[in-house]
């Protein structure tokens, strides 16, 4: 037990927090928890922690996972937030129609912009935050590195290793970067592979995408995936605009 939570089984572990699927005996509902390392209460990584939890109540939207509860819960912080099924990652590893991931696509578009329009740079964006519930919702969470855009966004090279854009590798995350490493996550989904630095184009899986996809989304996810940031969509409402403008269609 961790407070009104009946702890069942873990369910991803990491340096900063651990994910247990958990039961609320109060509200009799199933849940995730996220919950802080207690080796780092009372360093600067639990800021990051209420950060996430400040974000996403700030954000209400469809496709952005809101966060139920924050508090200290048994000397431990902890984060509740609705259970989904599974993390998009998992569900790449099954066979999926080009209409399903072309609907992830979508939402995962959707998130990202309604964040960016919010100011809000996410700076971790890969497969396994984004969580899927009933009905193939995508929700976009885990909002810890994310900073808010002032004039000048503080240096991070916070991130995951595969989805780092290249100036956020160097520590300078930027709108830019969120798009680049949503583009390797779209392209992922169309065409099983995960690019790698140098990311020369055509990228891994080409053939795989041009048998998939009109030349004109080819043409936008390119631009996403420039190596240089100032050759990409300057945020995601830029990308998604772009995205609806051309009404693209599978082939």
């Amino acid at each position: 037990m961790l407070g009104k939570y009946r702890i069942e089984k873990r369910l991803a572990h990491g340096p900063r927090a651990d994910v247990y699927r958990a039961y609320d005996t109060i509200h009799g509902i199933r849940v995730a928890l996220k919950v802080a390392n207690p080796d780092i209460v009372e360093d600067d990584f639990l800021d990051e922690f209420r950060h996430e939890a400040r974000l996403s109540s700030k954000m209400e939207h469809p496709n952005i996972l809101p966060v139920m509860n924050a508090s200290f819960v048994d000397e431990y912080f902890v984060i509740a937030m609705r259970l989904g099924s599974e993390t998009l990652g998992d569900r790449m590893g099954r066979r999926m129609s080009d209409q399903t991931a072309l609907s992830f696509t979508t939402q995962a578009l959707n998130a990202l912009s309604h964040a960016h329009s919010k100011r809000i740079i996410h700076c971790d964006v890969k497969p396994e935050n984004f969580i899927l519930f009933p009905g193939n919702q995508l929700r976009l969470t885990d909002f810890g590195f994310s900073k808010v855009a002032l004039r000048t966004v503080k240096a991070s090279g916070s991130g995951t290793l595969g989805y780092l854009a290249p100036e956020q590798a160097l520590g300078r995350p930027m709108f830019q970067s969120d798009v680049f490493a949503l583009g390797l996550v779209i392209w992922q989904l169309f065409s099983k592979q995960l690019p790698e630095y140098p990311y020369d184009w055509p990228m891994p899986g080409a053939p795989r995408i041009r048998g998939k996809l009109r030349r004109r989304m080819i043409e936008w996810l390119r631009t996403a995936l420039e190596f240089r940031h100032q050759d990409r969509f300057r945020d995601a409402v830029e990308m998604q605009e772009e995205f609806d403008t051309i009404r693209f269609k599978l082939l």
